[in-house]
């Protein structure tokens, strides 16, 4: 069964607004704010948007002299504090001092996370992209889950991408033990698990008034290319022979502002209120895909699935059991 609510609405905004645009007239003054990854990227202009809206920020790092260079100077009420997304012992210690330092979470916004990468284990053998993009932030948010529930109207962002459309969830073999591994279906599996880890959530978070998003923020140069070759980014059409951005990527692409922009929609519009666990792209609830998918656009149904966001967090429970 589809997610509920699954369809655009008249939304003033598009894919090239701004953070400023956005957050026109909202003040986030007194709201606390987690964004994970918040030190590069779109994480850093996520923190920064939030910060300047008023709300305390506080970004969970792996690298934290990283994150310190990166905040630097930057106006608001920032705070870092040590997590590595791939170690579940430090989310645990990260999210318990959280939730006993803060009487309430009002955003939870789950940036970070790696793309197309060589074949990697973290925790208990799970293969990289799954357990840091899905894994790490499950575990974040199963400790964080009491506080957001204790806190009025919370909202939680679960950044995927239309990576989703690249594959569904390998529900017999989730981590690839079977050595079929595909970094990109592997990254589409995680981005289809961020998805349906949001629906997952919402049913949770829905007797307290909370509401849980995915959000597809479009097409972006940052870090998370870091482990594409010059060459492969040639043969997508990223780049050009020259190594340097093509035309259609230029057209095509967002600034890192600009990909920001739906994240922080999703965490602020009242438009989206009693419209939890959808997906949304270019400040909008995207469409759900026909028998004809686009690429780039709308949501494929397996990752807006009710039944199969159930279906996961129980999968996911029983490998958090085992870490």
């Amino acid at each position: 069964m589809i997610a509920e609510h699954q369809s655009p609405v008249e939304s003033p905004f598009g894919r090239q607004s701004e953070p400023h645009e956005v957050l026109a007239g909202i003040d986030l003054t007194g709201k606390t704010a987690i964004v994970t990854g918040g030190y590069s990227g779109l994480g850093l202009e996520t923190v920064r948007a939030l910060a300047a809206a008023g709300a305390a920020v506080t970004v969970p790092a792996r690298d934290t002299g990283k994150a310190h260079a990166a905040l630097e100077g930057m106006a608001g009420d920032i705070t870092i504090a040590p997590m590595d997304l791939a170690d579940i012992a430090s989310v645990r210690r990260f999210a318990l001092d959280f939730a006993s330092d803060h009487a309430a979470l009002d955003l939870l916004i789950n940036n970070a996370g790696v793309m197309a990468c060589p074949e990697t284990r973290v925790g208990p053998g799970w293969e990289m992209q799954f357990g840091t993009n899905h894994m790490g932030h499950f575990a974040l948010t199963q400790v964080l889950l009491p506080l957001l529930q204790r806190t009025d109207r919370a909202r939680v962002v679960a950044l995927s991408s239309t990576g989703h459309k690249l594959s569904d969830i390998r529900w017999d073999d989730p981590n690839w033990t079977d050595g079929s591994y595909d970094k990109w279906k592997a990254y589409g599996q995680s981005k289809t698990a961020n998805a349906l880890f949001a629906l997952g959530l919402n049913a949770r978070l829905a007797e307290s008034g909370g509401m849980a998003f995915a959000v597809h923020p479009g097409g972006i140069f940052t870090p998370l290319q870091r482990h594409l070759p010059t060459e492969e980014m040639i043969v997508l059409g990223w780049l050009n022979e020259q190594g340097e951005i093509s035309d259609g990527a230029r057209a095509m692409f967002k600034s890192p502002t600009q990909g920001c922009t739906t994240t922080l929609w999703a965490a602020t519009s009242p438009l989206l209120e009693g419209k939890g666990g959808v997906y949304c792209e270019d400040c909008n609830i995207a469409a759900v895909s026909g028998a004809e998918p686009v690429r780039y656009r709308n949501v494929d149904p397996h990752a807006v699935d009710q039944g199969s966001a159930e279906r996961l967090w129980s999968l996911s429970e029983s490998l958090l059991a085992d870490a």
